[in-house]
């Protein structure tokens, strides 16, 4: 009879999580990079182990509720450009402002936590959340 030998998890590969979150952080000067990793979030997501497959999940979340609130943002300039001319308009361009800044900084600090939680070996403890 052989002993039964104990044998760690593999730690599952951290590269293209990384990828992703360095491409969205890209993305934040030039956009063109976000969808790349979107892209590449979707691709691995279905063959990724549990704990990288939470960051696929945070990271195509991030990108669709950033879009979401985004658009909202374009919206209330797109109507209120033409009406601030006879000065109703002005609450919603800056309110359409307001909202594209915050997305921007949401964005960014949603990248930067999930860059800390990769750089741990850990899963993203939340990533169907929308706020952080």
């Amino acid at each position: 009879m052989t002993d039964a030998v104990t044998q760690a998890a593999p730690a599952e590969d951290r590269t293209m999580p990384a990828v992703v979150y360095g491409l969205y952080l890209l993305g934040l000067a030039n956009v063109i990079t976000i969808f790349i990793g979107l892209v590449i979030a979707y691709a691995n997501r279905g063959s990724a182990g549990p704990v990288m497959a939470s960051h696929y999940t945070f990271q195509i979340r991030t990108f669709w509720l950033s879009i979401g609130w985004f658009i909202i943002g374009g919206l209330l300039l797109l109507f209120g450009i033409p009406l601030s001319f006879v000065l109703i308009g002005i609450p919603a361009v800056m309110l359409g402002i307001f909202i594209m800044g915050a997305v921007w900084i949401w964005f960014a600090v949603r990248c930067v936590l999930g860059v800390i939680y990769l750089a741990r070996g850990e899963a993203y403890p939340r990533p169907l959340n929308w706020l952080i």
